[in-house]
């Protein structure tokens, strides 16, 4: 199936340069010239391969929510929970806004993303087109960022680790299935190419000379990459019918109000306890900095590290990142474009790990309610936090890093 999209035209999305879909040694990966953003894999038979890795990681979501996740045993009381439980938790302390945070980025996307995978690829492995393939895929594009298994499972590793000197922590089937799962969904994005899967489709690559091609308003279609010629406002792709668009229209206003917010969200949220500990009826409500001291006190230093670089030097980092990314497209810089789109995808990959002070805290709360003997209170911050992570999630997607490349080849053409 990839001999037949050799010569195609492709456009990267973080630089809109062109390139011809080459092929390349199975298991190596072709990389745009300009800004060594990642354009496709070699996996062979990719549509099988992934379909098998997909339908494991369906098997093992299920036993993953269905079995129990944790138990903590404390005084002759045991508290079971499920992986459900971190989110009900919530919900059920008055914070439903995290809960249903919670539920929707550890359960509900991820398993959306599965089932929406496997509708896509059982009918292309017999060589068809699943109806309205264009939009199961969109809804899998959006929800890919925000499906945070790998995250979730870090949250979950710190607080046994927290909750070793607390009580007896016992494991349940379902956090094998989960640490399963995470290996087998992370194997299946990685082999997926989805060249292979928009090649069935009836619509192909433009069909233009290299002159052609340099004299053409192309758009590039950020969902499916199938290029368009610019026809006019609100176009839409005719292989995938996302909406298209030269550039992400007022990306800068847009991500400069979303950091904006995001700083006045951290406020709160170093300010306000962000958990309570409570054991034996004494306990004192912790921010996100003294929680990390406690820990340093307590000889953690491994985890008050992971907790610290998660919940504090992320969030500020990927504002100081994305500051400087906008006051340099403003001010047209040509500086080193490659290093910065490279900046821009590592605050696209790091964003999320923030929320893994989230899980632990809903964690904890499922997990720790032993009355007088010891309980465990999501606070008033955490709310705050949540919002910052979200909201600095929301400002990464909404820059366009291509606007980086536009000012160097403003800058070529002046020349």
């Amino acid at each position: 199936m990839a001999d037949s999209l050799i010569g195609e035209i492709i456009a990267c999305h973080e630089c809109d340069n062109l390139h011809h879909y080459e092929l390349i040694p199975v298991g190596a990966k072709a990389n745009c010239l300009h800004c060594g953003n990642l354009l496709y894999r070699h996996v062979p038979d990719s549509i099988n391969r992934t379909l098998a890795l997909y339908l494991t990681a369906l098997f093992l979501f299920i036993i993953a929510n269905t079995f129990p996740f944790l138990s903590l045993e404390l005084g002759g009381r045991v508290v079971e929970n499920i992986l459900f439980s971190s989110g009900w938790a919530m919900y059920e302390l008055g914070m439903g806004e995290l809960g249903v945070l919670i539920f929707l980025t550890s359960i509900l996307f991820p398993l959306i993303v599965i089932v929406g995978m496997l509708y896509l690829l059982i009918p292309a492995s017999l060589g068809k087109v699943a109806p309205h393939m264009g939009q199961v895929y969109r809804i899998i594009n959006a929800l890919l960022p925000w499906s945070l298994i790998g995250v979730f499972m870090l949250g979950v590793l710190i607080g046994i680790v927290k909750l070793q000197d607390l009580a007896n922590v016992i494991f349940g089937p379902a956090i094998i299935a989960l640490a399963l799962l995470l290996l087998v969904y992370t194997a299946a994005r990685a082999s997926f190419n989805p060249h292979e899967l928009w090649s069935l489709t009836e619509h192909t690559s433009l069909d233009l000379s290299s002159d052609e091609l340099a004299n053409k308003n192309i758009i590039n279609c950020h969902t499916c990459g199938f290029l368009s010629l610019e026809s006019g406002e609100h176009q839409h792709c005719l292989r995938c019918d996302s909406q298209l668009h030269h550039r992400i229209n007022n990306s800068v206003e847009t991500t400069w109000a979303l950091l904006i917010s995001a700083v006045v969200l951290l406020i709160p949220a170093n300010l306000y306890p962000v958990m309570t500990v409570i054991r034996f009826g004494q306990g004192e409500p912790n921010t996100i900095l003294s929680g990390v001291l406690h820990l340093i006190e307590s000889g953690m230093w491994g985890l008050a590290m992971i907790v610290f670089v998660a919940s504090i030097v992320v969030p500020v980092t990927k504002l100081i990142i994305l500051s400087f990314l906008l006051i340099s497209v403003q001010k047209k810089s040509v500086w080193r474009p490659r290093d910065r789109t490279l900046l821009y995808r590592v605050t696209e990959v790091v964003g999320a790990w923030s929320m893994v002070d989230i899980f632990l805290v809903g964690l904890l709360s499922a997990l720790v309610s032993l009355g007088a003997l010891s309980t465990i209170r999501p606070g008033v911050g955490a709310i705050f936090f949540a919002g910052a992570v979200v909201v600095t999630m929301f400002a990464a997607q909404s820059f366009d890093s291509r606007l980086i490349w536009d000012n160097v080849r403003e800058k070529e053409t002046e020349n």
